[in-house]
């Protein structure tokens, strides 16, 4: 029988080292290659085209729920399986608003994990124990303990999205230009749209936004321009 093929999606190297070494011994599961960001990861998926995809949703480039929305688009074949160490309400969310059909905190053991990707690559829906009693709750209409709406994180493009995330890591519009490949005035316009859309008007305010929003941990190290 053909493995299922896998992808590791995360920024830590010991982390993916961990994780390849927990899937090895599995005569089923195969990893057929790694990411250490949300931007590789697509270009990864694409390449690829893996059977799951375990993805860290905190990435450093491109955020975990982004990389996961754009992968979909070129590889709807591929499931996706959220590996994350937050389980909060808004992360379940988004990463299912994304397109996920799992959410696995890394608290998880090896064998949860294996069983989770065998669970998704045949079609079916799969969550740390601790989340599905939750889930119910997640129907309609979210607020996070930050007042930030689903609704209100909808109203972004895929490109806003991008933009936004580098504004909070710190990028300058120029270095943001240069990552998405697309003009400073473009970038200017993005960023306009973003601060009208979300009524946020300086860059440390859209800073706070993408870190309630779980667009970027607040443990990433970040330079406010």
């Amino acid at each position: 029988m053909k493995p299922i093929t896998v992808l590791l999606a995360e920024d830590h190297t010991i982390v993916r080292e961990g994780l390849r070494n927990m899937l090895e011994p599995e005569s089923d599961l195969q990893v057929v290659g790694e990411a250490e960001d949300g931007r590789q990861a697509v270009a990864q998926i694409k390449k690829l085209r893996p059977d799951v995809v375990l993805m860290d949703i905190a990435m450093p480039r491109l955020n975990g729920l982004e990389a996961t929305r754009q992968a979909l688009k070129v590889a709807p074949g591929t499931k996706v399986l959220i590996l994350s160490a937050h389980g909060d309400d808004e992360y379940v969310h988004g990463a299912t608003e994304a397109g996920a059909i799992g959410f696995l905190l890394k608290q998880a053991s090896a064998y949860e994990m294996c069983r989770a990707i065998r669970e998704v690559h045949a079609g079916n829906m799969y969550f740390s124990s601790s989340i599905t009693s939750r889930l119910k709750r997640l129907q309609g209409q979210v607020t996070n303990r930050h007042g930030i709406t689903d609704t209100t994180i909808n109203r972004l493009t895929s490109r806003e999205m991008e933009v936004l995330q580098l504004i909070a890591e710190g990028k300058a519009n120029k270095q943001t230009a240069a990552e998405l490949g697309i003009g400073i005035k473009t970038v200017e316009k993005h960023r306009q749209h973003l601060m009208a859309k979300l009524d946020i008007h300086d860059t440390a305010g859209l800073t706070r936004y993408a870190i309630c929003a779980g667009i970027i941990e607040s443990s990433v190290q970040l330079t406010v321009l």
